[in-house]
C-alpha cells in the first residue's frame, strides 16, 4: 500500500472522528480531503508527506479551539439571546390593542440591552433581559392561547400543566448547577427569575379561576419567560473575579427592613405613596421566599432592590450643583470594585444601573426619579451590600407571637 493512500486514508478516518467530537460539521471535510491530495501529490516532499497529519491534525484542532472559544464567550451568547428575541418580535409583531404596548416595551427593554451590552455593562444587560423576557412572553402567550381557552378552565388548566412542567424542570435542573465558578450577579439574577415562576405561574391559575380562564394567560406567559431567562442566565460563561460572595440568609436585614416598613406604612404617605409602597413589600416578599428557599444570592440581590424602594419613598430632589459630584461618585465607587480582589459583581450591577439611569446613551435628560435612585444606590445600597458581606448577625425574639399580614398587589408589580 502506497504511503500517500495511507496518510490519506488516516487522516480521512481521524477527520472525521475529530469532526463529530468536537463538533466541527461546519468544516466540509471535502475541502481538508483536497488540501492533503495537494501535501501527497507527487511534488510533495517525503519529509512533508511523513509531517502531514501531523500538520493537519494541528490545523483542524486550532480550528476547533477557535470556534469553541467564540461559543464560550458570554458577550455573543447573551447578544445572541437579544437578537433572537428582537428577531421574534420584528418578525411575529403582536399588534392586539391590550397588548402591543408590553410588546412595544419589551422592544425597548431589548434595544436598552443590547446597549449595556455594547457599553461593556454585562450584568446591566442581563437585567433589562430578563424584563424583556417576562414582559414578550407575557403578552405572546396571552395572544397566542386566547382561542385555545375559550372552550373554558380544562383547556387552561392544559395549558397550565404544560408550562408547570416545563417550570418544574428547570428548577431542578437550576437546583443542581454548580455556581462554584460564576459570578455572584449572575446566579442572582437567575434565582430571581426561577423564583419568580412559581408564584406566576399559580398567581396565573388563580386568576383563571377567579375571573376568566384568558385572565390568567398572561401570568403564564410571564412564569415561563421567567423560568427561561432563569436556565439562560445558568448557561451564560461568565467567571467570577476574584474570591467568592460570601453566600447567607439575610433574614435578620429583611425582617429589619420590614419592620421599618410597616412603621412607614402610615397616612397620608401610605395613600401619596401607594405604587411605591407595593414595590416595597413585593420586592421583600419576593426576598424572603428567596431567603427560604436558600436562593442566597437572589435574596441579597432583591434585599438591595428593597433598599432602594425604601429609600425612595422619602428620597430628597438631587439638585444640578450635585449632579457632577454625584456622577463623580459612581464612577470611583466603580473603580474601586474593578481593584477588589473579590467577587462584587452584585454591586456592579447597582452601579451599572446608577451609571445608566444619569447617562442616557440617547443623549436625554435624567428624570429626577433617576437621579434620586442613582443617588440612594450610591449612597444606600453599596452601604446595605457591603453590610451583606459580614457574617450572619443573630435574629431579634420577640415574646408577643404576632400575625402579620403584607398587602401587595399580585403579582410582583
Amino acid at each position: 500500500m502506497k504511503l500517500g493512500y495511507r496518510i490519506r486514508r488516516l487522516f480521512k478516518v481521524q477527520a472525521l472522528r475529530l469532526s463529530r467530537e468536537l463538533g466541527l460539521r461546519g468544516i466540509p471535510i471535502r475541502l481538508l480531503i483536497a488540501l492533503l491530495h495537494v501535501l501527497t501529490g507527487k511534488h510533495t516532499s517525503m519529509r512533508m508527506k511523513v509531517q502531514m497529519p501531523v500538520i493537519m491534525f494541528a490545523l483542524i484542532m486550532l480550528v476547533a479551539l477557535t470556534s469553541h472559544s467564540a461559543a464560550q464567550d458570554p458577550k455573543s451568547q447573551i447578544k445572541a439571546e437579544i437578537e433572537r428575541l428582537t428577531n421574534s418580535l420584528r418578525e411575529k409583531p403582536i399588534t392586539d390593542p391590550d397588548y402591543a404596548p408590553l410588546s412595544s416595551t419589551a422592544g425597548q427593554t431589548l434595544q436598552k440591552a443590547a446597549e449595556a451590552l455594547d457599553s461593556g455593562n454585562i450584568y446591566l444587560s442581563l437585567e433589562k433581559l430578563l424584563l424583556a423576557e417576562d414582559f414578550l412572553q407575557g403578552a405572546r402567550l396571552a395572544v397566542e392561547k386566547t382561542e385555545a381557552v375559550k372552550s373554558g378552565l380544562p383547556a387552561f388548566e392544559a395549558e397550565w400543566k404544560e408550562v408547570s412542567q416545563t417550570i418544574t424542570g428547570y428548577d431542578q435542573e437550576l437546583r443542581q448547577k454548580e455556581w462554584d465558578t460564576a459570578p455572584a450577579a449572575l446566579r442572582a439574577l437567575s434565582e430571581t427569575a426561577i423564583g419568580r415562576a412559581t408564584p406566576l405561574l399559580e398567581g396565573g391559575y388563580g386568576f383563571a379561576v377567579s375571573t376568566k380562564p384568558n385572565e390568567g394567560l398572561f401570568y403564564l406567559g410571564q412564569a415561563q419567560g421567567e423560568a427561561t431567562f432563569a436556565q439562560f442566565a445558568a448557561s451564560v460563561r461568565l467567571v467570577r473575579n476574584g474570591a467568592p460572595f460570601p453566600l447567607r440568609s439575610i433574614l435578620p436585614e429583611l425582617q429589619r427592613l420590614q419592620e421599618k416598613t410597616n412603621a412607614a406604612f402610615q397616612p397620608p404617605r401610605s395613600i401619596q405613596l401607594h405604587e411605591r409602597f407595593i414595590a416595597l413589600n413585593s420586592t421583600l416578599k419576593l426576598a424572603q421566599e428567596l431567603d427560604a428557599q436558600k436562593f442566597y444570592a437572589g435574596a441579597a440581590y432583591q434585599y438591595l432592590e428593597a433598599v432602594r424602594h425604601f429609600s425612595m419613598l422619602d428620597a430628597p430632589v438631587v439638585e444640578a450643583a450635585s449632579q457632577i459630584p454625584l456622577k463623580d461618585g459612581i464612577v470611583a465607587a466603580q473603580k474601586k470594585l474593578a481593584a477588589s480582589k473579590q467577587d462584587d459583581s452584585i454591586a456592579e450591577l447597582y452601579l451599572q444601573r446608577a451609571m445608566a439611569q444619569v447617562v442616557h446613551t440617547d443623549g436625554s435628560t435624567a428624570s429626577g426619579d433617576e437621579w434620586r435612585s442613582a443617588q440612594i444606590i450610591l449612597e444606600q445600597v453599596l452601604p446595605a451590600y457591603f453590610a451583606t458581606k459580614k457574617p450572619l448577625s443573630p435574629i431579634r425574639q420577640t415574646s408577643i407571637k404576632t400575625v402579620q399580614i403584607t398587602l401587595v398587589r399580585w403579582p410582583y408589580t
